[in-house]
């Protein structure tokens, strides 16, 4: 009967192709259906705005999947539609394969339910791990009735699509065959450019649809609700054969604990939590102050007056230095800004190229927002930009930020770049909420993520820097922003109460000396509140991004529990602070530098001279305690991502 039909002109194509994504549709939102009725305690306290969110949500991540599955049938059947002769083989062809791949995905949305309700998350290829014991999970299946029910389901469900993709294939033609061939072809180009966008599943340049995209609300349920199984399944097998996520392998875990346990002086054994520790104040009088954290695109530290600058490039930082608590000796964890935001938040390092915000499965971690919304602060995060790039909306919400304000909430009329807004109209426009918080006695968490000092830059006509040269300009103009925010947080009366961390997400490759440009890891780290910090204090003690969330916590007074690589910089001390450079690792402290490359090699400089001479052969001994201090913590946060 499929054979037999004459094969229509594109634009008949087009409505035959759109029945086709409504079947599909139609079976995803079915199944959606069904895992929300499953787990319809999950949502509870949630409003049926959000549950209607969550289905529409759904629809975006459901055409994306249906764009793949019916990308290579539709251009099949457009261009056999101009060979009369095989075009009813191909038809039937085609039939059979859309039949085969939408059995398979809604297979995966059957399966979904029962592992959701097992794991809490979405289907997976973590849902594979098992079938090295095949027999054991086929006895496992038939022995629980509530799998056969899902059985059931799909065939029933395959069945029922079946029958109504004949229906589709076995319909008459929308429009009679023939036509103009010219209008046929732009017809059938224009829906392929659509189902190219489908597969994306957004229209901003910087990033397509990613599973963080689904996370909207603070209920986990709702905002898993709106994944295709099929998207994850397929997202954690491209994350899976991704060698920058297989883990690294530096030493046995077990020394590599034991070692960190040792540094972090913890006592007591907790096989569970091997690095978990309780940090409470005494009888001090917790500070209920609010906590602002700027993290400034590419600021070195080599920028800064106190880095060697004499350009004069970041006069208001200076000054603010001079009244505060700055450690100058303290590094970033590696040379992305996903590196800073999560190693700032979370006191965790960078693990190479590994990005820890973008696994299918993310995981929840007890970062300085979770800490501090255990005690009533509301907790915000601001970036000019895409809050999809980096996957940075999804995995904050999933980690107690309340909100990510973002390039979808300002204006279109002040997105000046693909990086959005300019650092200072973001500051601008946070201080209205600020002020509402505190004006209702509420302390909150505000995270800045600057972005000005990126290419492409862009400099407000408003604002006139000294220096002519774009690199120079726009250093000129980050420092103008802060300084314009901190101005406005003095003028709306938040200055005192509030505790500001200022460092850079990573800094800049200016004078690069060793494999590992120093000032691309050396940023400023200033900790400034002129309630708690009445005059200047620096530190040359090693210190990084990993410490500030335990340093806000110590500063606050605040009990917390922690499972982090992190000290607390106004009490503890490290006797090395490490980073990452993608494919090798630093070590350094106040007089020596270590490079330890994948292959093997090392370097070991005195890096306050400059002195390009390898010591690595001469001084053995300090090679192997600054390579086992990097080595220990590298592999213990390993572990704890291998035990999620």
């Amino acid at each position: 009967m499929v054979s037999r039909l004459k094969p229509e002109n594109a634009l008949s194509g087009v409505f035959f192709f759109l029945r086709i994504y409504v079947l599909l549709l139609a079976g995803f939102s079915a199944y959606r259906l069904a895992l929300f009725l499953r787990e319809f305690a999950s949502a509870a306290g949630t409003s049926p705005a959000e549950v209607l969110q969550a289905f529409v949500m759904g629809v975006r991540f459901d055409i994306v999947i249906s764009s793949y599955l019916l990308a290579l049938p539709f251009v099949v059947l457009s261009l056999a539609s101009f060979f009369p002769r095989i075009y009813p083989a191909l038809r039937k062809a085609v039939f059979y394969y859309i039949v085969a791949v939408s059995s398979v995905a809604l297979l995966v949305c059957a399966a979904d339910i029962p592992y959701y309700n097992q794991f809490r998350s979405r289907f997976s290829v973590g849902a594979f791990l098992w079938f090295d014991s095949p027999v054991f999970v086929f006895k496992m299946i038939a022995q629980e009735p509530l799998y056969w029910m899902f059985i059931l389901v799909f065939l029933a469900s395959a069945w029922l699509f079946c029958r109504l993709l004949v229906k589709v294939f076995a319909a008459r033609p929308f429009m009679a065959n023939g036509g103009n061939a010219g209008l046929r072809i732009s017809v059938s180009v224009l829906f392929l450019g659509l189902m190219a966008v489908g597969t994306r599943g957004r229209l901003e340049k910087k990033s397509p649809i990613r599973i963080g995209t689904a996370y909207f609300c603070s209920n986990a349920f709702l905002n898993q609700l709106g994944l295709n199984p099929n998207f994850t399944l397929a997202r954690s097998w491209l994350e899976s054969r991704d060698a920058d996520n297989r883990g690294v392998q530096l030493m046995d875990p077990a020394t590599a604990l034991a070692n960190v346990r040792s540094y972090l002086s913890i006592k007591g054994a907790d096989a569970g939590h091997p690095l978990k520790r309780s940090v409470s104040f005494g009888a001090a009088a917790p500070r209920k102050l609010n906590v602002v954290i700027v993290l400034m695109e590419a600021m070195s530290a080599g920028r800064t007056a106190r880095g060697g600058e004499t350009r004069g490039l970041t006069p208001f930082l200076d000054g603010l230095s001079r009244g505060a608590y700055r450690f100058d000796n303290a590094y970033a964890s590696g040379i992305h800004t996903y590196n800073g935001v999560f190693s700032t938040l979370f006191s965790y390092p960078a693990l190479f190229r590994h990005h820890p915000m973008k696994g299918s499965s993310m995981l929840r971690y007890n970062g300085l927002a979770s800490a501090l919304k255990s005690h009533g602060y509301s907790t915000l995060y601001f970036t000019t930009n895409d809050s999809q790039f980096d996957n940075v909306e999804g995995f904050l919400k999933n980690n107690d930020f309340e909100a990510v304000i973002s390039q979808k909430d300002y204006p279109s009329s002040e997105v000046k770049t693909t990086l959005g807004v300019p650092d200072d109209y973001m500051f601008r426009y946070s201080i209205p909420a600020l002020k509402r918080m505190y004006e209702r006695g509420q302390n909150f968490l505000a995270v800045y993520e600057l972005s000005s000092n990126h290419k492409p830059f862009y400099i407000p006509e408003y604002f006139k820097p000294v220096h002519a040269r774009d690199d120079l300009a726009i250093v000129e103009y980050s420092d103008y922003s802060l300084r314009t925010f901190i101005e406005a947080m003095k003028t709306e009366g938040l200055l005192d109460d509030t505790v500001f961390v200022i460092t850079g997400d990573h800094g800049e490759s200016l004078g690069a000396v060793y494999d590992i440009p120093l000032n691309y890891v050396h940023v400023p780290l200033i900790f400034y509140s002129p309630k708690l910090i009445k005059s200047a204090e620096v530190s040359r003690k090693p210190a990084g991004q990993i410490d500030v969330f335990p340093s806000v916590m110590g500063l606050l007074r605040l009990p917390y529990a922690h499972e982090t690589l992190g000290i607390d910089l106004f009490r503890e001390e490290r006797p090395y602070i490490f980073f990452n450079y993608d494919d090798k690792y630093g070590v350094i402290d106040d007089e020596s530098l270590l490079i330890v490359k994948t292959d093997g090699s090392k370097g070991l400089y005195k890096y306050r001279s400059g002195d390009r001479k390898n010591y690595a052969t001469e001084v053995p001994e300090t090679v192997k305690k600054m390579q086992t201090y990097a080595e220990s913590n590298l592999q213990s946060f390993q572990y704890l991502l291998n035990r999620r």
